[in-house]
């Protein structure tokens, strides 16, 4: 019996999919996805990810999104979070915010994200990238959804941040930390505040022996995989487009490093998955 799989963060809303969304997810569904979250970086792109989710592309161009419709017979279910990437937040003005509640109401929305902290490239000024996080995991709180977070280079005032939210309370959104690539304290300061971490493709890169070594430490039942397709394709397809598919390379590794099945590893991280995103 094969293995059940989530893709926990796929951005099939980017343009790199738009021709050959039906044949990208008959892929997935061969190798066993049976679901994927697809997540929006700003208010276009968000807007895509709704209309992936709740079938509103079902002709061949829909105006409204400007991405073709898929075959939703074709593949596993479409999820939509939505959300403004730290690179996206100079824009995140009230007009925005505005839209953002709106769309976060939309049937198949599970998620806010991904949202967060980017100061490797520093594309938007940091003071706008932590308003715009903070106001988005506000947002996140008032309407009971989970957040997917993007952190890079900024674990300090990533975990202030997500402290001050109330991450970890009763009251507080519950948080994925996705693409994990942080240090092995900031894994350990992210785990006990409550937490999920998200593993990709850069797990099976050869020298990247730091982070199998943090796949080992991660409880399972906080565990998830992605592959945040069309980006960091795992080996061996490294070097060409990413996709849906390829999670199940991350999954082999996961296992392989933990010294578990893969099917142990799959129905462990898809039991996760679904209980954050409270997934059917």
């Amino acid at each position: 019996m094969q293995a059940e799989l989530i893709d926990s963060h796929s951005h099939l809303n980017d343009e790199a999919f738009v021709p050959d969304l039906d044949e990208v997810r008959r892929r997935a569904a061969v190798a066993g996805v049976v679901q994927v979250v697809v997540p929006g970086f700003d208010l276009p792109s968000s807007r895509r990810a709704v209309a992936l989710a709740t079938g509103n592309g079902n002709s061949a161009e829909t105006p409204t999104t400007g991405i073709p419709g898929c075959d939703h017979s074709a593949g596993p279910q479409l999820f939509a979070a939505v959300g403004v990437h730290p690179h996206e937040a100079r824009h995140f003005g009230r007009d925005e915010a505005a839209e953002l509640q709106v769309l976060a109401r939309q049937p198949g929305v599970v998620a806010i994200g991904e949202v967060g902290l980017d100061y490797h490239y520093d594309y938007s000024p940091r003071t706008a990238q932590k308003d715009a996080f903070r106001r988005q995991l506000a947002l996140a709180a008032e309407l009971g959804l989970p957040v997917i977070v993007h952190s890079r280079e900024a674990e300090e005032d990533t975990l202030a941040i997500l402290e001050a939210a109330g991450v970890g309370s009763p009251d507080g959104p519950q948080v994925v930390l996705h693409c994990f690539m942080g240090s092995r304290p900031y894994a350990g300061q992210a785990l006990a505040l409550g937490c999920w971490i998200s593993l990709a493709g850069p797990i099976t890169f050869r020298r990247l022996e730091w982070l199998r070594e943090i796949a080992t430490i991660i409880p399972l039942e906080k565990l998830m995989v992605e592959t945040d397709a069309p980006y960091l394709t795992p080996e061996p397809h490294r070097g060409k487009r990413n996709e849906p598919a390829h999670v199940l390379r991350v999954a082999e590794k996961v296992a392989q490093v933990r010294g578990l099945s893969l099917a142990e590893v799959a129905a462990a991280t898809t039991a996760a998955a679904r209980g954050f995103f409270r997934l059917p």
